[in-house]
């Protein structure tokens, strides 16, 4: 194996700028290290092995890096939890995890404190203060910097959402690899993008540490040598000043991220010199061919679309691939297969949509405590996440449909189920169907259809009453951006609900794949 890896790297140059923080603060590779080492001696004293995992509800930054790092050098499972989540949804996931320590961020306080409730006292650590966590600084205190004996390689397990409206764990088998060589196999990810590794490279982080994508893009970067880059919050105005401070080389999006700053008058885009972009990344949501055309028409041949999964395997679509297949979310990776089949599981023609499967050389996984739901999305050794698609003759691939029911905004993956399942609780509801409708700015926004209970008077006093319901227990982000009101619901005699029937009319005259 070669020096890539953030361990070698930042042995071999400590004075390295590895992150910059969102204030502005730089941290050097040698003090991350330093850092990442204490507490996995810190952890260890606590009684974490090998296998064990742990929890971080911290905000884009340093913190959040330094307990990956830890991670993944000590044979852990590191879980960053997303922090508009509810204390109950919180709990869930430390509790279904198995977390052995829980790290909150006094910006979180108040519902990390709720979702800390099923984890001991002693197991609770928090960045800056917070009543009943011990201060980090308390956890790696007396221990050294050094680098810890029997290094291990680690892995992130993000929570995916499940279609039941509960999140699973997309968990993997830790490969038992020294972490070094590990790091240095993960770049294999920025390879497919031609990214290089070394200086003068850096990477801006535009969207939040809990995305796995966001974890996995910036971890590689940082194990290439590049330096991270951490916006706190997104704007498209900050975005190009960054990236001309910094010399942003890469980053990875989402298609609202392209409307926005599209969206700035030409002085503003004029403004910033953005010459050293060279591997703008987006995925998470289709991209309208417009935006598309519009962004590689500003910002020249740097715009890399790809089409993946947190389950693994997925397609990369290079600028001049997507200028001539216009649309396309590209290609299948060298280490990927693509098989597009029909209801009855059979390989459907060119040309002919089918739900998506794929598959990824050598990286199984399943979802944890869930085998019946990780054997429901294979085929023989491929998986698929109920997307609808085609390929053309080139072997592009083409999205025309998602999941049913999922709604995507803003980037973010979206449940129905799990709203549907809040709402129905409320004693005025007789039945309820949500789903997403186009919203111009973030793709889809949420819609929800509701029957009122008997006697229940349909209105806007109504749907204000049911949304404040929500608070305290689920994320505003999942809230309904509208409610609308029917007499009854479409269902069939079996009690299938024809959502279709409801959404289409939204839908109309519009192609739902971009």
């Amino acid at each position: 194996m070669g020096s890539l890896g953030f361990w070698r790297l930042a042995q071999a140059d400590p004075g390295w700028i590895a992150a910059v923080d969102p204030d502005g603060t730089e941290h050097t590779a040698g003090d991350l290290l330093a850092r990442a080492n204490s507490l996995v001696h810190g952890l260890r004293a606590l009684g974490l092995k090998a296998g064990d995992g742990f929890c971080g509800l911290v905000p884009n930054g340093v913190e959040g890096l330094a307990l990956y790092l830890a991670a993944l050098q000590a044979g852990w499972y590191y879980t960053p939890v997303n922090w508009h989540l509810t204390g109950p949804e919180i709990a869930y996931i430390v509790s279904d995890s198995e977390a052995k320590a829980f790290f909150v961020h006094e910006r979180y306080a108040a519902e990390g404190a709720r979702g800390a409730e099923v984890i001991e006292p002693e197991r609770r650590f928090s960045f800056g203060s917070i009543e009943g966590f011990r201060p980090v600084a308390e956890l790696i205190d007396g221990h050294p910097s050094t680098p810890p004996p029997e290094r291990t390689a680690g892995a992130t397990m993000h929570y995916t959402s499940g279609t039941t409206g509960r999140p699973k764990g997309v968990r993997r088998q830790l490969t038992g690899l020294d972490p070094d060589d590990s790091a240095e196999l993960m770049t294999f990810l920025h390879g497919l993008f031609g990214i290089t590794p070394g200086k003068p490279n850096a990477h801006l982080v535009t969207s939040p540490n809990y995305h796995t994508a966001v974890t996995q893009f910036g971890g590689t970067a940082l194990h290439m040598g590049h330096t991270l880059v951490y916006m706190d919050r997104w704007d498209a105005e900050e975005m190009l000043r960054l990236c001309e401070k910094h010399r942003v080389t890469n980053s990875h999006m989402v298609p609202t991220h392209f409307k926005r700053l599209l969206a700035l008058s030409d002085e503003v885009k004029r403004k910033y010199d953005l010459s050293s972009l060279k591997w703008m990344i987006h995925a998470a949501a289709p991209c309208p061919v417009p935006v598309k055309w519009a962004m590689l028409e500003w910002w020249g041949d740097c715009v890399y679309e790809y089409y993946a999964a947190t389950e693994g395997g997925g397609t990369i679509a290079t600028p001049d691939g997507w200028k001539k297949h216009p649309g396309t979310v590209g290609s299948a990776w060298p280490i990927s297969e693509l098989l597009i089949v029909d209801d009855d599981h059979e390989p459907v023609p060119t040309g002919t949509p089918g739900t998506i499967y794929m598959k990824m050389a050598g990286l199984a996984f399943e979802y944890k405590g869930d085998r019946e739901k990780t054997e429901a999305n294979r085929l023989k050794d491929h998986f698929t996440v109920g997307d609808i698609g085609y390929l053309d003759e080139d072997g592009f691939l083409y999205l025309c449909d998602r999941k049913s029911d999922m709604i995507i905004s803003g980037g973010t993956n979206i449940y129905p189920a799990e709203i549907e399942n809040e709402l129905m609780v409320h004693p005025k509801i007789a039945d309820v169907a949500v789903f997403g409708i186009p919203d111009e700015e973030w793709g889809e926004q949420i819609k929800a259809i509701v029957e009122p209970a008997d006697g229940v008077t349909p209105g806007p006093e109504l749907a204000e009453e049911l949304l404040r319901s929500l608070e305290g227990r689920l994320a505003r982000m999942k809230w309904p951006r509208s409610i609308d009101f029917i007499a009854e619901m479409p269902r069939e005699p079996n009690g299938k609900l024809l959502k279709r029937k409801l959404r289409d009319p939204y839908w109309e005259g519009r192609d739902r794949a971009i």
